[in-house]
């Protein structure tokens, strides 16, 4: 059954797609109901990964994954946290490895389709809730599709959403190394280069910053370092490999996928309905406005995606 969507208004002074990302992006400001609480757990290769919680002692938990060099504390993170946990539901908001604001021990990061952290993750979690839901952007968003999608029948959970999913990361990474999208990139790219100094640090006989300072796409970055340490065939191997595309028809979790039209960042595939049409659990929806996480636009403090997601996972 197709779920109903309402439609996306943007406001007037936000007219295009980058207004619609960077205004969200750098001026919201959101203040939690109560702090979040940290947990680390130990990954199996003696690594750890930093977990937020907000608890009220829910039987419904709702585990959420951030986008590309984000974290718990961004304020799509943080609003969709605050709107479900004052709706009865507890809320996990993951940090990827590095993200936490703590450089992690491995010499493996995260990736697009790092799953068997997300399943530690829900694994860990699990066994105190009757009712899991999920939620991604951006690359969260694509890692979220690609793990419904490889546990198939066997997923633990009723509702998942996915937000500005760059569903083809190749096509998704073409369009950022382009015109106005560069911007973008130099901010990725500014963290990702401090973390790759850091691991060098940490394995100063592995890792070579030689190409570091020649690097000025995020293709590149990629191609240099993301697949090489998490053994991949170079970029378009990790990205052909990773692309949620490849797993959407697998997933039997119902699921709703919302990206805008406008986005500046997921490429041309993730704007059409082509990749949904051999699923009867994945529903998309694209709006004409929203940007890239964005969906600028407060009701009491509330944005349009977060009343959506509620909406879905409550019907």
């Amino acid at each position: 059954m197709k779920h109903s969507i309402s439609p996306y208004r943007r406001p007037l002074h936000l007219p295009g797609g980058h207004l619609q990302t960077i205004v969200h992006a750098l001026t919201r400001r959101v203040v939690l109901p109560t702090p979040y609480v940290r947990e680390r757990i130990t990954t199996p290769d003696h690594d750890f990964l930093d977990l937020d919680w907000l608890k009220r002692g829910s039987k419904k938990l709702l585990i959420l994954c951030h986008g590309l060099e984000g974290s718990s504390d961004r304020p799509y993170m943080q609003g969709m946290a605050r709107h479900f946990f004052n709706h009865g539901f507890d809320v996990l908001a993951v940090n990827y490895r590095g993200c936490s604001g703590e450089i992690n021990k491995a010499k493996r990061m995260y990736h697009s389709g790092a799953t068997d952290d997300l399943d530690l993750i829900v694994g860990h979690a699990a066994v105190a809730y009757s009712e899991l839901f999920l939620i991604g952007f951006s690359l969260g968003g694509n890692m979220i599709l690609k793990y419904l999608g490889e546990k198939g029948v066997q997923s633990v959970f009723k509702k998942a959403v996915a937000f500005s999913v760059p569903l083809d990361l190749h096509d998704g990474v073409k369009g950022l190394d382009t015109g106005f999208n560069k911007m973008y990139v130099r901010r990725f790219l500014s963290t990702l280069k401090q973390k790759v100094v850091a691991k060098q640090q940490q394995y100063p006989d592995e890792i070579d910053l030689t190409p570091l300072d020649d690097i000025t796409t995020v293709y590149d970055f990629d191609d240099t370092y993301t697949a090489w340490i998490h053994g991949f065939n170079g970029a378009c191997d990790y990205y052909y490999r990773n692309s949620s595309i490849r797993f959407i028809d697998q997933i039997k979790t119902p699921t709703l996928v919302i990206n805008a039209a406008n986005d500046p960042m997921i490429g041309s595939i993730a704007r059409g309905p082509e990749p949904f049409k051999n699923t009867d659990y994945v529903q998309f929806h694209l709006t004409s406005q929203g940007g890239h996480v964005g969906y600028y636009g407060y009701q009491n403090k509330v944005l349009w995606s977060e009343k959506q997601a509620l909406h879905y996972m409550m019907k």
